[in-house]
């Protein structure tokens, strides 16, 4: 059922708000032409219960911290 995987999805995120945000944003982007969108919440709901969907993404920018500058002698 649903509930049981918004449940396991709130594990991960405890904000409501901010995961009804993350999953259409995953739904939209994981939707393929020709299937329900139904199954596709329902397996983006999925994901999120085994990982947080909050963290780093693959190919999300990341904090780069600054290289030390050498001085010359």
């Amino acid at each position: 059922m649903r509930s049981e995987l918004i449940f396991g999805a709130l594990t991960h995120v405890t904000n409501r708000y901010q995961l009804c945000q993350l999953a259409s944003k995953a739904t939209r982007k994981l939707h393929k032409p020709n299937t329900r969108l139904q199954d596709t919440t329902n397996e983006v709901l999925f994901r999120f219960r085994d990982a947080n969907p909050g963290g780093s993404l693959p190919g999300a920018p990341t904090a780069v911290q600054p290289e030390e500058q050498r001085r010359a002698a």
